[in-house]
């Protein structure tokens, strides 16, 4: 199977691009990926080690999208800028998928506007991996298309199976609405004509979940809107940030006792810390595209932008753009 080949935004994220190179090093020397980095040659070049990787490759790109960058001005913009001429390069098959921790708003109307949407599908959605207790969960949209109809809603369904299947292994996945309650009354008007339509869609619907079934597992995937659902998954990081650092301070804090305690249940808590840690899985795809991207937190550092190669790899490897496609097919034979 050919090598896939990663475009990496050097110049996206608050630690660009110290920490975007570096992550993306570890990728090529732990997996086997080609890397192209995209940005500015001369502060690029400069982190590069001597003789550079064989499968690390570098493009030139002068200029770098802010962060606060509106959407509609980054895309007005973005023809030599490192995120533009990243998903240039997939535009152009020259890259098999593109990476970027940088500004989110303008990588998707970017992404939007040059790759376009597969056939069938209105708008993409960022698909997150949610760490859930027995077993991962996706949850999409988290913050792509913030407006949405039913009909999107119904897609982002279909596309979340898709992937659950292909990159997950899970051969039915459960897909479910967020709604205010489980039962199939409950809802606003969007989350009523939604379920309505994912019961008829080609994919396994069980139905609504509220915002408590996140962390079990209930669904594999859940659907929202996109205002919905990045208010979930920022409140849901900030209450597991928060929780560890309570955690920490009561048990290094305390007495003698507790702190033999802590010591003790150190190797439990870095694998429960590793369990809910957005790094390990690195970043999210931006899923309904003619083309694999995906999306990182701004923050990242170089492993999570190592985990988010590997994801963007992974979605290569097990063709979610050609998946999507052939679920989302039934449905255009049919209108």
């Amino acid at each position: 199977m050919k090598r896939a080949r990663i475009a990496v935004d050097a110049m996206g994220g608050d630690h660009a691009p110290e920490e975007i190179v570096a992550g993306a090093l570890l990728a090529a020397q732990e997996f086997d990926v080609e890397v192209v980095l995209v940005g500015d040659e001369a502060r690029v070049r400069s982190l590069l080690p001597s003789p550079v990787f064989d499968r690390v490759t570098l493009v030139h790109a002068p200029e770098a999208i802010a962060m606060d960058l509106s959407p509609s001005t980054a895309v007005r913009s973005c023809e030599r800028t490192s995120l533009g001429v990243a998903v240039h390069l997939v535009k152009q098959g020259e890259a098999d998928a593109v990476v970027s921790a940088g500004n989110s708003g303008a990588f998707v109307a970017i992404a939007f506007i040059k790759l376009r949407t597969i056939e069938g599908v209105s708008r993409p959605a960022i698909a997150t991996v949610w760490p859930a207790i027995n077993g991962p969960t996706i949850l999409l949209d988290s913050g792509a298309t913030v407006d949405c109809r039913p009909e999107w809603l119904e897609q982002f369904g279909v596309m979340g199976s898709a992937y659950a299947k292909a990159v997950l292994g899970i051969a039915e996945p459960r897909v479910a609405v967020l709604s205010n309650g489980e039962e199939r009354s409950k809802g606003n008007q969007l989350v009523l004509e939604a379920a309505r339509l994912l019961e008829a869609a080609p994919v396994r619907f069980i139905g609504n979940v509220e915002g408590r079934d996140l962390f079990h597992n209930a669904a594999d995937v859940i659907v929202a809107d996109g205002f919905v659902g990045n208010v979930v998954l920022k409140t849901g990081e900030g209450m597991i940030a928060d929780l560890a650092r309570v955690m920490h301070d009561a048990l290094l804090g305390g007495n003698l006792a507790t702190k033999i305690g802590a010591y003790m249940l150190a190797p439990a808590l870095r694998r429960l810390r590793r369990k809910f840690d957005y790094e390990t899985y690195g970043g999210a795809p931006l899923l309904g595209l003619r083309g694999n991207c995906i999306v990182t937190h701004g923050r990242s550092s170089r492993n999570a932008i190592k985990h988010a190669i590997k994801a963007a790899a992974e979605e290569v490897e097990h063709d979610v753009v050609g998946k999507i496609s052939e679920l989302i097919a039934p449905q255009l034979a049919a209108t």
